[in-house]
């Protein structure tokens, strides 16, 4: 037996000779020396000996080594994937060395005793009031009528199901204690990196934003659509939200009232994050996966570019939390929530038609664990409950789609479906490929799309992806093991969540995508937070000493710090410099605009010649506070526009040296200035003619 503690360097030689019990006998005694103390509780994973701990730490260290690899500045691939088989095999070793790490069972009863009462009273009329309220959603547009009989049924439906409680919950009091401490400053850190420089990240909007503010300044002008159809459709959520926060904030048609709502859906993910990270692997996993993904550049990016991207994940979040909630308390309220939550998600982002499929999964998932026929048919009532409220609240929608199928499904029918083109190769083929590159592109890369994307780096930090890596692992461990349905549900949902890139068959280029597969960065973090404090629970059993302890708070602060640094410079230098070089800088020229109103100048007397793949003409109206104002004017209609004396205003992009020429030929009395933009290759021209 050696006479002292075996050092890393011994470990690290034993598992290369291929004798990893040569210190067994060591760790035996001091086990012996260990128990003979008094011990507190530790948690249901921590709680058996670990043997060998340094394999999983070294897992941590290559997956690091690993994923520095795949980050574009030192890209390697073949040291890339060498380094995570190391840390795969580490993980093994560890696993094959510690079999009895997840033998023990869940702690809490299995047993189904769900009340499947109703209240018939509340019951009955719901259903009158959605059957009107489904009548009178005619012709795709909400009314006084049809909106009020439909949130009545809702609220008697809500009266029909709500359990309420048979006691009164006694009063938690709060303890204002160190953790605590730490989930404020994460909080505040989150809300740091969501609204830092808000207004300048990202700094202009492209022709998507138009399409949005259009339909905004519509519901702003009294027209309510159930579904909106200009630019192949969109859910109506992000509009009408839009429109409240410029009601309420005064912010007017702007890229930043689009933002709020946007990063308010982000930052409203995060606290079910962290409760799911809870439900997986205690409050230290919820805190873990709330930095990270608080921090992180992945959901950062689409919750501030202020598209519809942000709702898919908070939904997912919602959904997902109360559900397994349901699942673990047997609480029917929490089933009933989950339901309104995902049909209120179905009226957000396309991508949530995937939710339900989900949401079967983890039902499904645990059904196998369930032994008695009484207690299958409970949780059939619970997913019909899910189910049922889902889809009262996705009614409106569904009105719709009856009238008008196609519109509501081309968009998704034209990346399925040779609608628009012909598939570019064998589309099952073309599906397992985009499988693979939409599972690794949270090591690897996330693909091509630069409005909400670094093109071609890994969707997960450095750290991140580490944890992610060992987080994966420990929970897959822990499904087969334990038969832990929890674990078992989250992985098999992250690739389910994948599925709207995916499915992406006619143009395999937009996967993989960080918009369309949101909802899964949030089991992603899940796991990233698991696994990170899963290694935490597996050092600490490595030390005796309380200085020694001292050293894994100190390790975790310097990844989480290295974690912050490197999301905030993915988006705050890299994404901001990237975007500001592809999009167009419609503000500059409506400034310039405004300037010739200052000036004098009249309203329509101020026109942009158009360019091919140059600036949305519209996003100039809207930045110039007209949001109904198309400044385009083809040259064709130069004499039209100018029958009138007075001054005029042309812009026109540097490149288009023969409508240049004719506006000066055209008008000899004219003044030619060179607008010089901060941003290289964004400059234009300006001519102002007097008639």
């Amino acid at each position: 037996m050696p006479a002292q503690e075996p050092s890393l360097l011994d470990y690290l030689r034993s598992l290369i000779q291929l004798q990893p019990h040569k210190y067994r006998e060591w760790l035996d005694e001091r086990e012996e020396q260990k128990s003979s103390q008094p011990q507190s509780q530790p948690e249901e994973e921590s709680s058996k000996t670990i043997q060998y701990g340094v394999t999983a730490l070294l897992a941590l260290l290559f997956a690091l080594w690993g994923q520095l690899f795949f980050e574009p500045e030192y890209k390697n691939i073949a040291a890339g994937i060498l380094f995570y088989c190391l840390a795969g095999i580490s993980l093994i070793i560890f696993f094959y060395l510690n079999p009895d790490i997840f033998s023990r069972k869940n702690s809490h009863s299995e047993h189904w005793n769900v009340p499947m009462d109703v209240r018939i009273g509340f019951l009955v009329p719901s259903i009158v009031l959605f059957s009107a309220a489904f009548w009178f959603f005619q012709d795709n547009q909400f009314t006084a009528l049809n909106l009020g009989l439909w949130i009545s049924g809702l609220v008697f439906f809500i009266l029909a199901v709500w359990k309420k409680a048979e006691t009164a919950k006694k009063r938690r009091r709060f303890h204002f204690d160190w953790f605590t401490i730490l989930v404020i400053v994460t909080a505040l850190a989150a809300i740091f990196f969501r609204i830092h420089a808000l207004q300048e990240v990202p700094s202009e909007m492209f022709s998507d934003h138009a399409e949005k503010l259009l339909d905004v300044a519509d519901v702003l002008n009294g027209q309510s659509p159930i579904f909106f159809t200009r630019n192949t459709g969109r859910e109506a959520l992000q509009f009408y939200l839009t429109a409240a926060i410029i009601n309420i904030f005064n912010t007017e048609i702007t890229f930043l009232s689009l933002k709020i709502g946007t990063v308010l859906a982000g930052l409203l993910t995060l606290p079910f994050i962290y409760l799911i990270g809870k439900e997986l692997g205690g409050k230290w996993s919820g805190l873990a996966a709330l930095f990270m993904a608080g921090a992180a550049y992945w959901p950062n990016v689409i919750s501030r570019v202020a598209l519809r991207y942000a709702f898919f994940p908070l939904f997912t979040a919602a959904t997902f939390y109360f559900v397994i909630k349901g699942l673990r308390t047997k609480n029917r309220n929490a089933f009933l929530i989950a339901g309104l939550l995902l049909g209120l998600g179905l009226h957000g982002y396309s991508s949530t038609r995937f939710l339900p499929i989900v949401v079967c999964a983890v039902f499904l998932i645990y059904s196998f664990q369930l032994k008695t026929k009484e207690e299958r048919n409970q949780l059939l009532w619970m997913f019909l409950l899910v189910a049922t409220s889902a889809f009262f609240v996705f009614l409106p929608l569904f009105r719709y789609i009856l009238e008008n199928p196609s519109m509501f499904s081309y968009r998704a029918s034209t990346r399925l479906l040779p609608v628009e083109q012909a598939y570019p190769g064998n589309p099952a083929v073309i599906f397992f490929q985009n499988f693979w590159k939409a599972l690794v592109m949270f090591f690897y890369d996330n693909g091509e799309i630069w409005v909400h994307s670094i093109p071609h780096r890994p969707a997960l930090d450095l750290v991140s992806a580490a944890f992610y890596f060992v987080g994966i692992a420990f929970s897959m461990v822990r499904a087969w093991k334990q038969k832990d349905w929890l674990a078992a549900a989250i992985l098999v949902s992250i690739p389910l969540l994948l599925m709207p890139s995916i499915l992406s068959l006619v143009f395999p280029a937009e996967n993989p995508s960080l918009n369309r597969p949101g909802g899964a960065y949030v089991l992603a973090f899940v796991l990233a937070g698991y696994g990170w404090v899963s290694l935490a629970q597996i050092a600490l059993k490595g030390y005796e000493n309380k200085k020694q302890k001292y050293l894994l708070p100190m390790i975790s602060l310097i990844l989480a710090v290295g974690c912050g640094w490197q999301n905030y410079d993915l988006v705050f230098n890299q994404y901001r410099a990237q975007y500001d070089l592809k999009a167009w800088n419609t503000s500059e020229i409506a400034e310039e605009i405004q300037h010739f109103y200052e000036n004098g100048g009249e309203q329509d007397h101020a026109f942009v010649v158009p360019y091919p793949y140059w600036v949305d003409t519209r996003l100039v109206g809207i930045n110039a506070g007209l949001p109904h104002k198309d400044y385009a004017v083809s040259m064709e209609d130069i004499g039209k526009v100018t029958e009138e004396e007075g001054i005029y205003l042309f812009i026109l992009k540097p490149e288009d040296i023969e409508n240049i020429d004719l506006l000066q030929t055209s008008f000899p009395n004219n003044t030619i200035t060179e607008y010089f933009s901060e941003i290289p290759g964004k400059d234009f021209i300006e001519i102002i003619v007097i008639k």
